[in-house]
Parts: C-alpha cells; sequence; structure tokens
C-alpha cells in the first residue's frame, strides 16, 4: 500500500514537471515568435550607401557609379525616405570637381584630385533631384530619387492577404 501510494506520488509528480515543460516551451516560443528577441537593436539605424567618382573622358565630366550602383556613367541615384544616406564622392578626374544637388541644396567641398567626401543626407520626402558638377557653372549630370518605401502593414485588400 505504501508502495503505491509513493508509485502514484511520482507519476503525479511526473506528469507536472512534464505539463509545466511543456507550457514553458509555449510560452517561449510564443515570446520569440512575436519579435521580442533580436540578433540587433530594434533600432539600429538603418541606411543606404552608395559610392560614386568624378571622371574626365574625352573633355566630358561624367559621374560613374562604383559602390551600391551599377557602373554606367551618370548613373540615377535612389535612396529612400526617412533613411540616412551616405554617398561619397571620389575624384579621380583631370581637374577639381564638387557635387552639387539641387532642391536639396547639398554639396560637397571642392575637391582635388585624388580626394574625397561623404555627404550623409536625410531626406524626409518624396522627389526627383538634378545633381551637377558645381565649379564656375552647372554641368548637369543626373538624377537623385528619394522613394517612400509603404511597409507591409499599410497595404490592404488582396495585397495584404498576400504578404
Amino acid at each position: 500500500m505504501v508502495i503505491q501510494i509513493m508509485i502514484s506520488k511520482d507519476k503525479t509528480l511526473i506528469l507536472a514537471a512534464i505539463l509545466i515543460g511543456v507550457v514553458s516551451l509555449a510560452v517561449i516560443i510564443g515570446f520569440i515568435g512575436q519579435g521580442n528577441v533580436r540578433h540587433v537593436s530594434i533600432f539600429w539605424q538603418e541606411r543606404v550607401e552608395q559610392t560614386v567618382v568624378f571622371e574626365d573622358v574625352d573633355g566630358q565630366v561624367q559621374l560613374r557609379g562604383i559602390i551600391g550602383i551599377g557602373g554606367e556613367p551618370n548613373p540615377h541615384l535612389i535612396t529612400r525616405t526617412n533613411f540616412a544616406y551616405l554617398l561619397t564622392v571620389i575624384n579621380n578626374g583631370d581637374t577639381e570637381h564638387r557635387l552639387y544637388i539641387d532642391g536639396l541644396d547639398i554639396q560637397t567641398d571642392l575637391l582635388e584630385i585624388g580626394e574625397q567626401e561623404t555627404l550623409t543626407i536625410y531626406p524626409n520626402k518624396e522627389g526627383v533631384y538634378k545633381y551637377f558638377d558645381k565649379r564656375q557653372w552647372l554641368e548637369h549630370l543626373g538624377f537623385l530619387e528619394v522613394r517612400t518605401v509603404v511597409p507591409s502593414d499599410e497595404f490592404t485588400g488582396i495585397w495584404n492577404d498576400l504578404i
């Protein structure tokens, strides 16, 4: 009789331990699944980084993308609103150059041959802005486009169901 009571208590204790373990595992999975555990800080500043170089080709000035942009001359630069945009400008040309972005009123210093400068831009509205080589005159080279990217939770209808 004493042995049966002890076995009954052991079974109850084992079942209680298993039940507590299963419930604890479900709580941990639920906590992690809701995005409460991350490998980086949730407030980590996102940014877009690109690098371009000034070149003088057959007497013509051009800007060529080398990092984060295709290598075509005078590329169409694209960034997002409300993100830091780091644009590194290198002068590999035959003379000094200055990058000027009209509408944002941002420019580099006058870059001597071989110099570079990084512009940090925080665009807060959409638009398409012309960029120029600004020396004695403005020479139009291309465009910088700022786009707003909509978070997926703002989609409605069938688009929300597909995500």
